[in-house]
């Protein structure tokens, strides 16, 4: 009786917190489709997709987009070349200092983004490098690196290095090796890194904060449009829509890491 009571007690509490969580969200979303545009009223007076075709009509929109997309792309690009190396070196390799190394390239993602947003800040005009789209990209990689590091990491303790010794053995060289027997088993991995990294790419705020001139990523544009807002629900359009492009690499990338641990298990 004590353990049903404890399992009813659990799926309210797992019940509980996901509403918790999801419930602004679920509120962006209604006042996505309202048809009051000066103030929010609940229950919304009426429904509409007049916002929808407002916000498909601005370009300022388009071009943050276009930017934010352009962003995510180049640092998650930069970050599965970088901590995919990363990863191999990592957990191959066995030299003094190896854990620390692993923290550095941790740390990025647990630090609060305003920080590394000040750091790189600095260090840009230390080093005289204007802002640019160049300065937002690297910026980006700092977490998005983390992001594919973690996914590589795991993947790669858990291939044998015997199949790369017996990829050489048997007369491949490095790149045949990479190409026939360590791409195939950490591809998922990299592809869910991957995914994550653009999601949390397209998405981030703070470490945009030096932007390229007079363009604006995404939810910089957002930010400007809620304290000086010219159509409120239009805000909201662009704030589903920021949800629909990041849900998707996530739950795609969730997908892929239970399928490449699934093969994984089946192998040993």
């Amino acid at each position: 009786m004590r353990s049903d009571r404890s399992s009813l007690l659990l799926k309210l509490s797992a019940i509980g917190g996901l509403i918790f969580l999801h419930w602004p969200l679920a509120i962006i979303v209604v006042y996505a489709f309202t048809t009051e545009d000066k103030s929010y009223q609940f229950p919304p007076p009426g429904l509409t997709l007049r916002w929808f075709a407002v916000a498909w009509g601005r370009s300022d929109i388009w071009a943050a987009l276009s930017l934010s997309f352009n962003v995510a792309l180049v640092a998650t690009g930069l970050a599965l070349v970088l901590g995919t190396l990363a990863a191999a070196a990592l957990s191959r390799a066995r030299f003094w200092g190896r854990d620390n190394v692993s923290l550095l390239l941790i740390l990025p993602i647990a630090l609060p983004g305003i920080i590394t947003g000040i750091a790189l800040r600095s260090a840009f005009n230390l080093m005289d490098i204007p802002f640019s789209v160049f300065t937002i990209v690297l910026g980006h990689a700092t977490f998005c690196i983390v992001v594919v590091y973690n996914n590589a990491v795991a993947r790669f303790r858990r291939l044998s290095p015997s199949l790369v010794e017996a990829s050489f053995d048997l007369g491949a060289d490095a790149f045949q090796t990479f190409r026939y027997v360590v791409l195939p088993n950490i591809g998922t991995a990299l592809l869910a890194g991957g995914m994550l990294a653009f999601a949390l790419s397209f998405d981030e705020v703070i470490v945009t904060t030096f932007t390229a001139g007079q363009q604006t990523t995404l939810p910089i544009w957002m930010l400007n449009e809620l304290v000086r807002p010219r159509e409120r629900p239009v805000t909201n359009v662009v704030a589903v829509l920021v949800m629909v492009v990041t849900f998707f690499p996530i739950l795609a990338a969730y997908w892929l890491t239970r399928e490449g641990e699934h093969v994984a298990g089946g192998s040993r």
